[in-house]
């Protein structure tokens, strides 16, 4: 069902300083600060050849970045992001194989639906699936 990793996310306390770190020290290929108000986050995407990396940070209080970097203050990987060529069918399965789908399907940072899977369900680690 799952098809190729589109990207890991990585919870930052600071943007700009992770961004910069990508750009000027590793060389990376950096995009401009996204701002999804929808998912309480801001986010930079660092371009590789086989895949990307999400920098996440809290855009408000209530941000669920917010709690996990509480938690994690100098930040770490936050979920990792898996294709799926129809978020309603890998909706559907989850549900129906027990998975518990976190909230409703919603349009991610890449403009495509998006969801959210319980790390219990997966070894602890949060999963998103975008229709790709």
């Amino acid at each position: 069902m799952i098809g190729k990793l589109n990207h890991v996310a990585i919870a930052v306390p600071d943007l700009e300083e992770a961004a910069a770190l990508y750009r000027q020290t590793l060389g990376a290929q950096v995009s401009e600060t996204l701002l999804q108000p929808e998912h309480g986050v801001k986010v930079v995407f660092i371009e590789l050849p086989n895949t990307k990396i999400e920098l996440l940070h809290p855009l408000g209080e209530k941000s669920p970045i917010a709690g996990f970097l509480e938690k994690n203050p100098t930040g770490g990987i936050h979920h990792v992001c898996y294709e799926v060529a129809d978020i309603h069918a890998a909706a559907a399965k989850m549900k129906l194989d027990g998975k518990k789908v976190l909230g409703d399907i919603k349009i991610g940072a890449h403009g495509k639906p998006v969801i959210f899977l319980h790390p219990k369900d997966f070894n602890g680690t949060l999963v998103e699936l975008e229709q790709a």
